[in-house]
């Protein structure tokens, strides 16, 4: 008889890729994970997992038993939900996927306040980007996501995911203290030709965003540094080695040396929160996006106490 523990460390390597950040995901160890699936390829009889490089590639016969791992988490799941709606109490384990400021911004107090007020829910948290959580609701990996998409690059959501607004960032321009703008209440977006810009690496959310923007301004953007740390590029422009545009949330208090400017019309991104269609019955998922959605107002309300 096939074990549920091990198809479903089987599946989790199919949808985050590796062994490694299946293991994050479930919250195992990448040693538990690979036991799980040398189980399983002993009780098939079949060879599962290939190396390929660094990472490994899932068999013909491992993306067949992927889809019967899907089929049967999707029914554990549904009688999981149907047991917790009857009890009407937030109970059992619940995956938290949110994009990095959110993680860092938002997610402590949320998640200490559903600790505190639901003792029987054990709610987790991993850290990835926006888009990719979005995938991750799709197919089941995690419960809720947090994820965000700006005025001109809007969040797509699959056919079965569903999603409630939690709330609107603001995102201001940030200059060393002797730059020109540093003593201007506002700039147009038409005023930033010429500037040297810190950003996030390309393929990120935000990259992609303010590349959009300045060109519709008419700017080709001089990106001269990328970090994936919204604190490592405030600490570039500290040093004075360019501009950013850098979202609130999680932003944390800005260093001397570093001055915000507001952006006219100012950027703002939107904050969702997303799980799959039909498990907000679940009153875990329920009550983890009320929480959500209560704590944005404290969060959102402290100026410069959030960022990407």
């Amino acid at each position: 008889m096939l074990d549920l523990q091990r198809l479903r460390a089987l599946h989790a390597v199919s949808v985050h890729g590796t062994v490694g950040a299946a293991a994050a995901a479930l919250g195992y160890t990448p040693s538990a994970v690979s036991q799980q699936i040398a189980k399983l390829e002993r009780e098939t009889r079949t060879v599962l997992l290939e190396r390929e490089g660094r990472g490994v590639r899932l068999t013909a016969e491992a993306h067949q038993l992927v889809a019967v791992a899907g089929e049967l988490l999707a029914i554990v799941e549904r009688a999981e939900t149907e047991l917790e709606e009857r009890r009407g109490l937030p109970a059992g384990r619940l995956s938290v996927a949110a994009f990095p400021s959110a993680a860092r911004g938002l997610l402590p107090p949320v998640l200490a306040d559903l600790a505190k007020r639901h003792p029987a829910l054990d709610a987790r948290l991993t850290e990835v980007d926006p888009h990719l959580s979005v995938d991750l609701v799709a197919k089941g990996a995690v419960d809720v996501a947090v994820a965000h998409d700006w005025d001109i690059a809007p969040l797509p959501a699959p056919a079965g995911v569903e999603q409630a607004v939690i709330g609107d960032d603001l995102c201001d321009l940030l200059v060393p203290s002797g730059h020109p703008f540093a003593g201007r209440t506002a700039v147009r977006r038409e005023e930033l030709g010429g500037e040297r810009w810190v950003c996030q690496p390309p393929g990120r959310v935000c990259h992609d965003w303010l590349v959009r923007t300045l060109r519709t301004a008419g700017h080709e953007p001089d990106l001269v540094h990328t970090a994936e740390e919204n604190p490592t590029l405030v600490a570039l422009v500290a040093a004075g080695l360019g501009v950013a545009l850098i979202p609130r949330l999680g932003r944390g208090p800005l260093p001397e040396g570093v001055v915000e400017v507001a952006l006219d019309p100012l950027p703002v991104r939107r904050l969702y929160a997303l799980w799959r269609e039909g498990a907000a019955r679940r009153p875990a998922i329920a009550e983890t996006v009320r929480t959500l959605r209560a704590h944005w107002a404290g969060v959102s309300g402290r100026r410069g106490a959030q960022g990407a």
